[in-house]
């Protein structure tokens, strides 16, 4: 069982603002056990990314910064901790939308991965191999190059890359996204595999809910940068108001909403075509 009491990472009060102006995260506070998988739960611009961005100290990369409240990995102010310092010390984000070196080879990829720890060359192999034996697909397309690889390989190979790190913590945003269910069952088995196995804690962004709780121990639902309501993956898969939101009225609230969008544009451009 997970190590709840015992926080590999924790955010207290955490506020983020982009260019100064834009307000992301407001008070956000929660923390991940060690050898916990979180979700974080929530819709578009519910401050997932900006979350995640924030832990891995990636925030100034999209002129972001965090203004107020305090991170902690491993009982480390992030303050004094650049992303460079977190990889090596084990914490690696993967981040959406897989962002694989596509004219490298998948080896070379992983290779790439490597670098930021310094590991002798007995090891980097090792940790290779260790990659193609849980991801036996990316050990047939060793030496394509990664830009020819389908999304679901893409996303592999970036988690990975990631794994060549030996990370204490991952943190993933929107693992699922865009892939098919079955491409989908076999990354988060990985997942789940990774925390049991080798005890790695894991926190992840994630729209698709359903999933998330599936494989989470704890779950975080967040709406305009605020956690709005926290507990078991289990409780939050059984209340009736998550499930309506997040789980069904969503998703199908927001097809009705294409569907009028589509049909409005439809309206206005038959009605701008010249008659005959």
């Amino acid at each position: 069982m997970p190590d709840s009491e015992r926080p590999i990472l924790s955010l207290d009060d955490v506020h983020v603002m982009y260019e100064g102006i834009i307000s992301a995260l407001r008070g956000v506070s929660f923390s991940v056990g060690e050898g916990q998988i979180v979700a974080l739960l929530g819709g578009n611009g519910a401050g997932k990314t900006t979350t995640l961005k924030a832990a891995s100290s990636l925030l100034e990369a999209e002129r972001g910064a965090l203004v107020a409240g305090k991170i902690e990995f491993l009982g480390q102010d992030l303050a004094v901790l650049d992303a460079q310092k977190l990889a090596r010390g084990g914490l690696v984000q993967v981040l959406e939308g897989r962002r694989c070196f596509a004219h490298l080879t998948v080896e070379e990829n992983l290779i790439a991965g490597s670098i930021v720890r310094r590991a002798p060359q007995r090891e980097v192999l090792a940790d290779k191999a260790r990659v193609f034996e849980r991801f036996p697909r990316l050990a047939l397309r060793a030496r394509s190059r990664a830009g020819y690889l389908s999304g679901g390989e893409q996303q592999m190979l970036a988690i990975g890359r990631a794994l060549m790190l030996r990370p204490r913590l991952m943190l993933l945003d929107e693992p699922s996204m865009g892939l098919a269910p079955q491409i989908v069952s076999e990354i988060f088995e990985v997942i789940l595999e990774l925390n049991r196995n080798d005890g790695v804690s894991f926190l992840l962004a994630e729209q698709n809910a359903r999933v998330a709780l599936r494989y989470a121990h704890r779950a975080h639902v967040l709406e305009n940068g605020v956690v709005v309501t926290s507990g078991t993956a289990d409780e939050l898969s059984k209340r009736e108001d998550i499930e309506k939101f997040y789980l069904g009225h969503a998703a199908s609230e927001q097809g009705r909403l294409r569907t009028l969008k589509a049909e409005r544009r439809l309206r206005a451009s038959t009605s701008s075509c010249p008659t005959s």
